[in-house]
């Protein structure tokens, strides 16, 4: 009894280890941890977070108008300016995970997911504790370039280990769904989580809390993933520029930098504009986005499992339609009731384009590559990460040189541009040596299935004969 007692809790992590839910809970929460930390930073206050490198406080978004001076045309020429800094921190994160993705993707085909994957958990605690108690713009940006790193791992052994034990493709795409999911609540609550516990807190408060959250879920890594043994892939994975030479991949890429980008600029341009055209109040600024962020929650769950229906190509060039149709009327807004429609459609449409490519570039790798996911999904990552690192840091710029309202135009007309490039997806074909490897599983799979018929139908084997004897 009590060894049956003592033996229940090996038994129970073991029957974890072999579970493919539990591997789905954990890549779920660490993308969650990671975007409710971005988020959370975008909406800590500026009297405390915000400051420039001499120490003086200075506001890029949220309080760059003092409440005593709301009127619109008041710190126009200082907004501008702000727009290039505050996206150079935005961006600071995105540019350090494109430099880190490389060198991740080919160091999970070597060790295993499994480390990469408790390594980015470590760097994200430390990230998370460093944001708790920086006081200036330095430190932010080294905080939030660690923060990249960390996000760097966690995503991209992440997703190369869905893949990886959801091998049919339309439970790959479910799960992908989910999985993206996760990204999408935790921009979600991130932003409200932040602010309110700032207010009755304190400042440090949401990224104390966030670090005990990581350290529940590197205590989960460290019991279901065993990230001290190394499990490298049976198979050699196809090199990353060899990946980086197809042409399906490089649009499917393509297809999640510029379907995010379109955010990504909107991030530290939107709210300025409208306190500049607006006269938005700071509680606003932050709501502006829940649109979005709510709209891409349902897009990523919703056609994590409709896309493999209707064609995941058909669903990324409807989805970049929509989001250039969506940044197209964002200029049109009057107030935060006009942006509502144009963000919730931007959002439903970019989570559209993520949960349809995601599952596309696994199959891509398994039709014309070896099975092996670190790399292109270390590609996907680096395109994702491209469209928020040129995104905020170009955005800035072009609003300050032509305006707000054509740097929508511009990344809008992009989208539409780029959308039916899609149609390339549809059916792209496999390479000699996969088709014969497909070719001769489905051969073997038809012989056995041809001898269980005949069997069926006619009983007069080895072991029939047997059956009356042992009867008898």
């Amino acid at each position: 009894m009590l060894r049956a007692v003592w033996d229940a809790p090996q038994r129970v992590l073991q029957e974890g280890r072999e579970s493919r839910k539990l591997v789905l809970v954990v890549v779920f929460v660490a993308l969650l941890l990671d975007n409710m930390l971005l988020t959370v930073v975008e909406s800590t206050p500026s009297d405390t977070a915000w400051t420039n490198g001499s120490g003086a406080i200075s506001s890029p978004v949220t309080g760059a108008i003092s409440p005593h001076k709301n009127n619109c045309l008041q710190d126009t020429e200082f907004l501008e300016e702000e727009n290039i800094r505050v996206g150079i921190l935005f961006a600071s994160k995105a540019l350090m995970q494109l430099l880190v993705n490389p060198f991740v993707g080919p160091l999970t085909n070597r060790i295993g997911y499994h480390i990469p994957m408790f390594a980015g958990f470590v760097i994200m605690f430390l990230s998370t504790v460093m944001f708790a108690f920086s006081g200036t713009y330095t430190l932010l940006f080294v905080a939030r370039t660690l923060q990249g790193i960390g996000s760097s791992f966690s995503s991209v052994a992440g997703l190369g280990m869905l893949a990886s034990v959801y091998t049919d493709d339309y439970e790959r795409g479910r799960a992908m769904g989910i999985a993206l999911g996760g990204l999408a609540l935790g921009v979600l609550v991130g932003a409200p989580f932040g602010s309110v516990m700032y207010e009755f807190v304190g400042k440090s408060a949401p990224f104390l809390i966030l670090a005990f959250l990581a350290l529940l879920d590197g205590a989960l890594q460290l019991c279901i993933l065993q990230p001290s043994k190394f499990s490298p892939e049976s198979a050699k994975g196809t090199p990353l520029f060899t990946l980086l030479k197809d042409p399906y991949i490089l649009v499917a890429a393509g297809s999640l930098c510029f379907a995010n980008m379109g955010v990504a600029m909107l991030e530290p341009t939107l709210p300025i504009w409208m306190m500049q055209t607006m006269c938005s109040p700071e509680w606003q600024l932050g709501l502006a986005f829940l649109p979005a962020s709510l709209s891409y929650l349902i897009g990523t769950n919703l056609f994590g499992v409709l896309a493999n229906k209707m064609g995941r190509w058909l669903c990324s060039l409807i989805g970049m339609v929509v989001v250039g149709a969506s940044l197209l009327c964002v200029p049109l807004a009057y107030n935060i009731f006009g942006l509502i429609g144009p963000n919730a459609g931007l959002g439903f449409a970019i989570g559209m384009v993520d949960s349809s490519m995601m599952p596309i570039m696994g199959r891509l790798v398994d039709l014309r590559h070896t099975s092996v996911y670190g790399s292109v999904y270390a590609i996907a990552d680096v395109a994702f990460c491209m469209g928020f690192a040129i995104g905020p840091s170009t955005g800035g710029a072009i609003v300050h040189a032509i305006g707000f309202p054509w740097l929508m135009v511009i990344i809008g007309v992009i989208n539409i541009i780029y959308a039916p490039l899609c149609c390339c997806l549809r059916s792209p074909p496999a390479k000699e040596e996969k088709l014969a490897i497909l070719g001769q599983d489905c051969h073997v799979e038809t012989q056995m299935q041809a001898v269980q018929m005949s069997t069926r139908a006619f009983p007069l084997g080895e072991d029939s004969d047997e059956e009356p004897s042992s009867e008898e």
